[in-house]
């Protein structure tokens, strides 16, 4: 007889949903690098709903599926080319923000942490105000302030989360900057799916390690 613990029947489908949610990046960023966009359109949508699964699989934190979902209704509407869409879709990512934030707890994250956030939000917002459209600027500014805080706080859940809020703040610069015509990388939608899905996915084994009763290096 095995010596370790039998998995229950949710925990058997966590490696199938992540290795979905892995397959289902592969063709999304294809589809953004290389066409067609028909793989970016229909991968896209299934990104977070695949990593809410895996984490629900994991019994994971409720607040963390709900940031995912939250997520998810942001990835619907920025698939559409508006202004209006784009708010909507951005509040959306800012309620899943909200839930990171009540999920992180109040655990101090340390002072030079903060004053380097702080720094970067203060660069990041001086140099794209003047190049967003004017109704963009203060949702923008409110959006990046949110966020902010999000990477900042994310350190109280290990290395993994750490990681995840940076390099989502990452990505969101890389789409405001597109926004406000300011110098971007080639292939800039493969570098803002790629840092997404890797920041996403970071959060949530950093969100799962802890629950899991182990390090955040050890999630898988």
């Amino acid at each position: 007889m095995s010596g370790g613990p039998v998995p229950g029947r949710r925990e058997r489908y966590a490696r199938p949903l992540l290795a979905a949610f892995l397959v289902a990046c592969a063709v999304d960023l294809a589809g953004v690098l290389t066409g067609p966009e028909v793989l970016h359109l229909v991968a896209k949508p299934l990104l977070m709903p695949l990593l809410a699964g895996y984490a629900a699989a994991r019994r994971g934190p409720r607040l963390l599926i709900a940031a995912l979902l939250c997520g998810w209704a942001g990835d619907v509407f920025l698939l559409a080319d508006s202004d209006a869409a784009f708010l909507v879709g951005m509040a959306g990512f800012a309620a899943g923000h909200v839930c990171y934030l009540i999920l992180f707890g109040r655990a101090p994250g340390g002072l030079l942490p903060a004053l380097g956030y702080a720094l970067v939000l203060a660069v990041l917002v001086a140099l794209l105000w003047s190049g967003l459209p004017g109704g963009l600027r203060v949702p923008v500014a409110g959006y990046s302030l949110l966020l902010t805080a999000v990477a900042y706080r994310s350190r109280v859940l290990g290395r993994y989360a750490a990681a995840g809020g940076a390099l989502f703040l990452l990505s969101d610069a890389l789409i405001a900057a597109g926004i406000a015509e300011r110098p971007e990388p080639p292939a800039p939608g493969f570098w803002v799916m790629l840092t997404y899905v890797a920041a996403q996915l970071l959060l949530t084994l950093g969100a799962l390690a802890p629950a899991a009763g182990r390090r955040p290096e050890r999630a898988i």
